[in-house]
C-alpha cells in the first residue's frame, strides 16, 4: 500500500518501475489471458517548468508561485529560484517579455526528468507528460561516443554543449556518473570546450561502448553561480538605524531603531532597543578612537540579514576603546534582541474555538450495528441487485458516470425506488464532464427517486446550489481532520461527514466523541490511491480517437510493481482522469470505534461478495487474510 505523501512519509511511488497489465476474460473458457501493454517508470512525470505561463498567472491574480524543491539541493534551490525571480520581475516591472534560451537550459541542467512538461498549465492535450525511462536526473545531451579506448579509458565525441573540466558527466548505460579530470583537443589538456568540438575524456572505466550517448549532470559553472548566490551572505537587506554612544566614565550603548517611513513590512515599524557593553572607554595615551573606526567595526553586518543605513556615534573628546572587537560583540547582541522583538511580532494567534463539551454532546458512544452505506463504483447487467440484503443497508452511493450510461436505467431505478440512492461526484470534474453534468442532474433527479449527493470537492456546494432540497454528504476527499473542520461544513450544508481515511484509531475516536455531527468511516474497499489526469492506455491528458478505446472494453488493467503487486487502475473515457486503486482491500472491523455509520466500497465484487460485506460490517467485524489491510488504522499520523 502507498502511503500518502501528506502525512510526511511518502515512498516515491511515482518514481518506481511498473508494468501495465491488461486482464481479459475468456467467456467461451471462463480462464483469465494477461498480456503487458507498457512497462517503465509508467508514473513518473517530467518535471514541469512554467516560464511561459508567468504573464498569465499574474494576469489571472496569482499572488505566490510554489517550487516544489522536496529532497532537492541548495545548489538546486538557489538557480530555480534565481531564474524565476528574474521573470516574474519582467512582469511586474512591465518588462518586454522574452526567454533567454540560456536560463532554460539552466533549469535543465540543474534538474530534469526527460526534459520539461508544461503540465496541465495548458488547455491543449498533453502527451509529453511522464518520461517512462528514467526516473532520476538526466542531465543535457552532451554526444554520443565515436571512440572508446578502454585501456586507456578515454572516450571521444563531438560535442553538443559546452563540457568544463570539474562537471560530471553520465553514461547512459550505467547509474554512477563521472567527474570530467582530463579533457584534450587533439592530444592538448584543456580547461573548457565550446559546442562542436571533438575532444577526448580521460579516466572512463566502466560498461562504455561506441555509440552509447553521454549527458553533463552537473555544471560546475552553473554550480559556482549558484553558491555565490547563498554562501556566507545575505541577498536582501533590512535597513537599520544605529546609534552609538561612548562616554567618559560610562559603558558603551548601542540603540537600533526603524522607523515606518520605509516601504518595509509594517512587522519593522517603529522598533527601538538598546544594549549596554560591560566595558568603559579609557583615556588615549596616545591616539584616541576615531569616529570612523568605531563606523566601520559596527557595520560588519554582512552575514545577517540587516544593514545600517544610518549610523552616529556619539563619542566624548580623548577616548579610546580599549578593545575594538568587542564593538562585534555588542551589535551581535543588539541585532539578536532586534530579530526577538520583530519575531513578537509575528507570532500568529490562533482564534478562540467553539470546542464542544463532551457532556452535552447527545452522541451516542456505540450502536450495537452501524448504519450500512454502500458505494457502488461500477454496475453489472447480470447480477440480480434484489438479492442484496435489503434489511442492513440503509444508503447506496452510485458513481455519477452510472447515471448519464442508458443502459442502467433499470438497474438505476430499481435501486432508486428501494433504497435512499445518493449522487456520488468525482473528486476532479473537468470543464468537458461538468457541461455534461449541467445538462443532465436535472434530468436525473427528476427520472429517479435521488436523495441527495456524495460530495468530493469543496467546489460541489457551489455547484449544486439549485438542488437544495437534497442531502449533502461530505467525502473523505474533503480530509475531515478535527470537529473545527466539521463544524465549517456543516454551515456549508453538511448532514452526513466522511472521516479522513488518514486518520489512525486514536484519532478517529477523539474525533468521533469531540462532535454531535453524523460520521461515517469507510471500512472496506479497493479504495483509490491517486486520480491522474491521464489515462495510462492512450499515454495522455486527454482523449485521441486513435488511441484504440481500450477503456471501453471489458478488460481490467493494472500496473504491476517491481514486488508483484497490483493496483487496479479505473480509466475514465468522459474526462480522462483515471484512478489507481489499493492492491490491497481495506477491511476494518468498529468494535472499538464508537462510529454509528460506515461505508462500503465496491468495485466489482459478486452480489454474494457484497452481502459477506455488509454482514461483516453490520457486526463491526473485518474480513481476514493477506489480501486485507488496515489501512492507516494502526499508523501514527
Amino acid at each position: 500500500m502507498v502511503v500518502p505523501g501528506n502525512r510526511g512519509k511518502c515512498a516515491g511511488p511515482c518514481r518506481l518501475p511498473y508494468e501495465l497489465i491488461e486482464e481479459t476474460h475468456e467467456n467461451d473458457t471462463n480462464s483469465v489471458k494477461t498480456k503487458i501493454l507498457n512497462k517503465g517508470y509508467l508514473l513518473s512525470p517530467k518535471d514541469l517548468c512554467g516560464i511561459a505561463y508567468i504573464p498569465r498567472l499574474i494576469n489571472a491574480g496569482v499572488k505566490c508561485f510554489k517550487i516544489e524543491g522536496r529532497m532537492k539541493s541548495p545548489e538546486y534551490v538557489a538557480t530555480v529560484t534565481r531564474i524565476y525571480r528574474k521573470y516574474i520581475d519582467m512582469v511586474l516591472n512591465n518588462e518586454e517579455y522574452i526567454i533567454d534560451e540560456q536560463d532554460v537550459t539552466d533549469l535543465m541542467q540543474v534538474f530534469n526528468r526527460g526534459g520539461f512538461s508544461n503540465g496541465h498549465l495548458d488547455q491543449n492535450p498533453n502527451r509529453q507528460l511522464i518520461f517512462p525511462d528514467k526516473p532520476n536526473h538526466m542531465g543535457i545531451y552532451l554526444g554520443t561516443i565515436e571512440k572508446y579506448n578502454s585501456n586507456k579509458g578515454r572516450i571521444s565525441l563531438k560535442l553538443e554543449s559546452q563540457l568544463d573540466l570539474g562537471d560530471n558527466i553520465c553514461v547512459e548505460k550505467e547509474d554512477s556518473s563521472y567527474l570530467v579530470s582530463e579533457l584534450m583537443l587533439k592530444n592538448q589538456n584543456i580547461k573548457n570546450a565550446e559546442k562542436g568540438t571533438y575532444v577526448t575524456i580521460g579516466r572512463m572505466k566502466g560498461k562504455i561502448n561506441v555509440g552509447d550517448k553521454i549527458y553533463r549532470v552537473t555544471s560546475k559553472k552553473l554550480m559556482d553561480i549558484a553558491h555565490s548566490s547563498y554562501k556566507n551572505c545575505e541577498n536582501i537587506k533590512i535597513p537599520i538605524n544605529c546609534n552609538v554612544t561612548i562616554k567618559k566614565d560610562s559603558p558603551i550603548k548601542m540603540e537600533l531603531f526603524t522607523t515606518n517611513e520605509s516601504k518595509l513590512n509594517s512587522i519593522y515599524h517603529n522598533i527601538k532597543i538598546q544594549v549596554v557593553s560591560d566595558m568603559l572607554p579609557v583615556d588615549a595615551l596616545k591616539t584616541p578612537t576615531s569616529v570612523e573606526r568605531i563606523i566601520k567595526q559596527i557595520s560588519k553586518t554582512n552575514n545577517t540579514p540587516y544593514v545600517f543605513e544610518n549610523v552616529t556615534v556619539y563619542l566624548d573628546d580623548g577616548l579610546y576603546v580599549p578593545s575594538i572587537s568587542s564593538l562585534n560583540e555588542l551589535r551581535r547582541n543588539a541585532i539578536e534582541k532586534l530579530e526577538k522583538e520583530i519575531q513578537n511580532r509575528i507570532i500568529r494567534k490562533l482564534p478562540k474555538l467553539n470546542i464542544n463539551n463532551e457532556e452535552s454532546i447527545t452522541f451516542i458512544p456505540h450502536l450495537e450495528h452501524p448504519k450500512i452505506s454502500l458505494s457502488l463504483r461500477n454496475l453489472y447487467l447480470d447480477y440480480d441487485y434484489s438479492k442484496l440484503n435489503h434489511d442492513k443497508i440503509n444508503r447506496i452511493y452510485l458513481a455519477l458516470k452510472l447515471f448519464v450510461d442508458k443502459k442502467y436505467t433499470d438497474i438505476i431505478e430499481y435501486l432508486s425506488n428501494n433504497y435512499d440512492v445518493y449522487i456520488y461526484l468525482p473528486t476532479i470534474i473537468k470543464t468537458n464532464y461538468k457541461n455534461i453534468i449541467l445538462n443532465s442532474l436535472n434530468d436525473i433527479t427528476k427520472k429517479f427517486n435521488i436523495k441527495g449527493f456524495v460530495i468530493s470537492n469543496i467546489a460541489d456546494f457551489q455547484f449544486l446550489q439549485k438542488f437544495k432540497d437534497k442531502n449533502l454528504i461530505g467525502n473523505y476527499s474533503l480530509n475531515v481532520f478535527n470537529s473545527n473542520t466539521i463544524n465549517e461544513y456543516k454551515k456549508l450544508g453538511l448532514s452526513y461527514i466522511t472521516l479522513s481515511r488518514e486518520l489512525n484509531k486514536e484519532g478517529l475516536n477523539e474525533i468521533i466523541k469531540s462532535t454531535n455531527t453524523d460520521t461515517e468511516l469507510i471500512v472496506y474497499g479497493n479504495l483509490p490511491l491517486m486520480a491522474t489526469n491521464y489515462c495510462f492506455l492512450g499515454k495522455t491528458n486527454a482523449c485521441y480517437p486513435d488511441c484504440g478505446v481500450r477503456c471501453k472494453n471489458n478488460s481490467k488493467y493494472y500496473l504491476k510493481d517491481r514486488i508483484g503487486y497490483q493496483f487496479r487502475i479505473i480509466p475514465d473515457s468522459i474526462q480522462t482522469v483515471t484512478l489507481i486503486c489499493n492492491s490491497k482491500t481495506l477491511s476494518i472491523s468498529t468494535k472499538d470505534i464508537p462510529v454509528n455509520s460506515v461505508r462500503l466500497d465496491m468495485l466489482d465484487e459478486t452480489i454474494d461478495r457484497i452481502n459477506e460485506v455488509i454482514d461483516k460490517a453490520y457486526c463491526r467485524e473485518r474480513l481476514e487474510g493477506m489480501q486485507f489491510t488496515n489501512g492507516n488504522l494502526n499508523r501514527e499520523v
